[in-house]
């Protein structure tokens, strides 16, 4: 038989049928090879490996995805301004996680912002037309509406940890309140008595559970805490820095500071060194996420270490799996997962 070469008997692009003919086999054979189905013998596997080659023949991957339902698209949704994604490492490094477990796929990964209202309508559009196969929410919110709108819409969906005690998407965390408990109990450790704590955002439930930890951590050395040394913030360095500001202002006797976030102490660091106090002499440190910022910082900042990547990598595996079921999502229900990871503390010399 004369070889096609690299096109098809009508001149064009060879087709399915065509390679089916060429390997002496049929058309849904064909198709169980190029889709890696294991019912296929490894003398048929190869006969229709070598009738692929011969022709040239390309799989229509997009007519394939039509045919399946699928886009082989995820979209890594972060609900926060641009440049807050690019000042934080957590983002770099959640994604980055992210990549890297779906480098191993032939799925295509959207970095989609949505932290106005615009882009939020413009995202919601967009997801109602099924443009992906599912969703990654990091940095959630307890009031957002995209995990709802992705559940209305049945679109699978994994978070970077719940909105809430009775979360029903998905999620992957690290242990915010073990993580904060471990930050305390190192500066107790140091003979620090007067702790002060700068929050995370509240409607964020990792920030709250954040402040769980550090109160639990004091009662249970016979320490009740204070709440003039708790400080609202924002995850951001400027929140650092107009939080320790306040907790000075308000109660200067304080010798040691957990922040909810390595970038919110590199601002509590730039206050307390414009006021004269000296890190740790005077005044303890202690970050969140264990960041190059943590190590980079002068002194080098003590971190309670939360596996970040890791967490984007169980993230990706979660959400595969939530593609892969097909089920409607009413019947998922009971299979839910809420993978908690755990955090590590990193002593330096601020603390």
């Amino acid at each position: 038989m004369a070889s096609h070469g690299a096109r098809g008997r009508s001149g064009g692009r060879p087709t399915l049928e065509e390679v089916a003919v060429r390997a002496g086999v049929g058309r849904g054979t064909v198709s169980r090879v190029i889709n890696g189905s294991p019912r296929v013998s490894d003398a048929t596997r190869a006969a229709v490996e070598a009738a692929v080659a011969e022709l040239g023949y390309v799989p229509n991957t997009a007519a394939r995805a039509l045919a399946a339902n699928r886009t082989d698209a995820i979209a890594l949704v972060v609900p926060e301004p641009e440049a807050r994604f690019f000042a934080e490492p957590y983002f770099s490094d959640m994604l980055k996680g992210v990549a890297a477990e779906l480098s191993e796929t032939e799925m295509q990964l959207l970095l989609i912002f949505a932290g106005n209202d615009r882009e939020r309508r413009r995202l919601a559009q967009y997801l109602a037309a099924h443009r992906v196969d599912g969703v990654l929410l990091v940095s959630v919110h307890a009031d957002d509406p995209l995990p709802d709108l992705l559940s209305q819409l049945e679109i699978p969906a994994v978070i970077s940890g719940p909105r809430s005690a009775a979360e029903t998407l998905p999620s992957v965390d690290s242990d915010n309140y073990g993580g904060a408990r471990q930050a305390v109990e190192h500066l107790l450790d140091q003979g620090r008595t007067r702790i002060a704590h700068i929050t995370g955002r509240l409607d964020v439930y990792g920030a709250q559970r954040r402040i769980d930890g550090y109160r639990a951590a004091l009662r249970d050395a016979g320490h009740p805490a204070d709440e003039s040394l708790i400080e609202p913030g924002d995850f951001t360095e400027e929140g650092g820095t107009a939080a320790m500001e306040a907790l000075l202002a308000r109660t200067p006797g304080i010798d040691a500071v957990f922040a909810a976030s390595d970038v919110t102490a590199a601002g509590a660091r730039q206050t307390l060194r414009e006021r004269g106090r000296r890190i740790p002499d005077d005044v303890a440190l202690v970050g969140y996420d264990d960041s190059a910022i943590a190590r980079h910082m002068d002194p080098p900042l003590s971190s309670v270490r939360q596996p970040i990547a890791e967490m984007g990598r169980r993230m990706i595996n979660l959400l595969l799996s939530e593609i892969a079921d097909r089920r409607p999502a009413a019947s998922r229900e009971l299979d839910r997962r809420q993978v908690v990871l755990a955090t590590e503390l990193v002593a330096r010399a601020s603390s």
